[in-house]
């Protein structure tokens, strides 16, 4: 089932502003939160995809993702759908803020202790001309921060886990009381009590991950990847980070690329270019045979309709371009001299006045 455009899921226009954006989806998430729809498994889903479209269109560079390549260019895990409730929360809870309905929701009072998120993790990831057309899975190794295994927890004494404390201040306005995080468990509601000696002051421990990437066809060079959740996780047992995979390319040898199109520059002798021919050309799908038509003019291009990449959003394939190149030889024997002194003789081998005028007009522009 395809995923639903995520301006849609929130409601608001393309050019909302990022207070617009928090908005909707802080009303939507009124709207399905499962303590307002206990049991309700279609409220769940609405909550999930909410939160998951947020995820991208509140993050600057995944948005800017999003908004160039669609669903496609977010990767393989899609959003926030792979949360748990709690990660959502820890996540996204800043937009309820403490009071009202929302401190119901978010454990009432001092507001529900928070996790940390972990940090996001950047790898690049290297690809030929025909990965990048077709689409390829890559299988990566890599480091992350986990959380170890033997690690207790206790509840912080100073904000009896609650991951906030109150300050009430006296003013000339009167008495003015604000929330802000534990200083001592730095708003986690809870505090390491115990790690394995290899764990560091968070709990955690570098471990060697092995995940499989699937690369959708038509990517480019310089293009972003995320596959959430796949980063380092939070201390406290806090949501994991996002993969960012950055892809390179690979020069090919023959074929360039210029947006969805490839390029191919086709040299031919002087005597196909004025006879005719046959001949083979690369492509990223292989070789095909292609007809050079007698007479052809150097900068003479040729379409090899859907030889290109595709559209990540789905909008068509682009073409293979021939640029016709005419080799001139810089050096030639006296038989060849003498045939090619006798040729020019000949009106065949001399432009028309038409030509002339063409390639005066063509001269003036440069």
């Amino acid at each position: 089932m395809s995923k639903r455009d995520y301006y849609d899921v929130l409601g608001v226009a393309r050019g909302a502003s990022a207070e617009e954006i928090k908005k909707a989806y802080r009303k939507l998430a009124i709207k399905y939160h499962p303590d307002k729809n206990p049991g309700d498994k279609k409220a769940e889903e609405n909550f999930k995809e909410a939160a998951e479209a947020y995820d991208v269109l509140s993050n600057p560079e995944k948005k800017q993702r999003y908004d160039q390549f669609g669903h496609a260019g977010m990767g393989a895990s899609g959003g926030a759908h792979g949360f748990s409730m709690d990660d959502i929360f820890s996540q996204f809870g800043d937009v309820f803020g403490d009071d009202g309905v929302f401190g119901s929701f978010f454990g009432g009072g001092g507001g529900r202790s928070r996790r940390s998120v972990g940090s996001n993790i950047r790898i690049k990831i290297k690809l030929t001309l025909p990965e990048m057309k077709s689409g390829v899975e890559k299988t990566v190794k890599y480091r992350r921060m986990v959380q170890a295994e033997g690690v207790k927890y206790a509840t912080c004494k100073q904000c009896n886990g609650s991951g906030a404390v109150r300050r009430v201040q006296n003013t000339f306005l009167g008495q003015m009381a604000t929330n802000s995080p534990c200083p001592v468990c730095s708003g986690m509601g809870k505090i390491i009590e115990s790690k394995p000696k290899e764990a560091n002051e968070q709990g955690l421990i570098s471990q060697e991950i092995e995940t499989s990437i699937r690369i959708p066809g038509g990517v480019a060079e310089g293009m972003q990847l995320s596959m959430n959740g796949k980063g380092n996780y939070g201390p406290c047992g806090g949501a994991a980070g996002d993969l960012i995979v950055l892809v390179e390319g690979i020069p090919h040898e023959e074929l360039t690329r210029e947006d969805n199109n490839v390029i191919y520059h086709l040299w031919l002798s002087f005597s196909q270019a004025t006879l005719g021919d046959s001949v083979e050309v690369p492509t990223l799908d292989g070789k095909v045979r292609i007809k050079i038509d007698a007479g052809t003019q150097p900068g003479k291009m040729l379409r090899l309709k859907g030889k290109g990449f595709p559209d990540l959003n789905g909008y068509g394939t682009g073409d293979q371009l021939v640029v016709l190149n005419v080799y001139v030889p810089t050096k030639v024997n006296s038989e060849e001299k003498a045939m090619l002194e006798k040729l020019a003789e000949s009106d065949n081998f001399k432009p028309s006045s038409k030509e002339k005028s063409f390639f005066d007009k063509l001269k003036d522009l440069f």
